[in-house]
């Protein structure tokens, strides 16, 4: 989650966690920890949600989402998703699969409207949980990024895969900085 934080940190102001668990838990961050506001813990779709609510209440127009086991994120994220908003102004990452060339939609790392979250709520009531349909039915904009050598949104969830990288983030150097 550090690395993540200190990608975003010049990106976008302010930053806040959310998540479902003793707030105290991240404390070391120094951020604000925002839980979901819908029952049951149905996915992120609900954190984007609460991130919503929670950007609203500052005055924000519009919440950036991210999984915090993206560690390579790129450090234009947000400025290319603004640039990529599409009419109702959601934009989502996007990148080529490493194998197979196919274009790969990271719906959790994507820029929503805080005007959304009447509809976001009541798609989250009717079952909807995937981040990807609900920014379907708003002809999302996409942010499509390089991913030649390692993929800007690969998933780290474990210091195994984060040490398996490690050697790419040093030959990367110049597009990763900060690590």
């Amino acid at each position: 989650m550090t690395r993540v934080i200190a990608r975003l940190q010049d990106q976008c102001a302010p930053i806040a966690i959310n998540a479902n668990t003793d707030p105290e838990t991240f404390a070391e961050y120094g951020l604000p920890v925002v839980a979901d506001t819908v029952a049951g813990f149905p996915g992120p779709l609900a954190g984007i949600l609460a991130g919503m609510e929670w950007a609203t209440s500052l005055g924000a127009s519009h919440v950036v989402s991210v999984s915090v086991d993206t560690p390579f994120l790129p450090l234009d994220l947000v400025h290319r998703l603004r640039e990529a908003a599409g009419r109702h102004g959601i934009a989502l990452a996007a990148s080529p699969d490493l194998v197979t060339g196919r274009m790969q939609d990271h719906p959790t790392c994507g820029l929503w409207p805080v005007a959304l979250r009447g509809d976001l709520a009541e798609a989250l009531e009717s079952g909807l949980l995937r981040p990807g349909m609900f920014a379907a039915a708003y002809d999302p904009g996409r942010a499509i990024f390089d991913s030649k050598q390692i993929d800007p949104f690969a998933n780290m969830n474990t210091p195994l895969d984060l040490s398996e990288a490690e050697p790419l983030t040093r030959t990367l150097a110049g597009s990763l900085r900060g690590f």
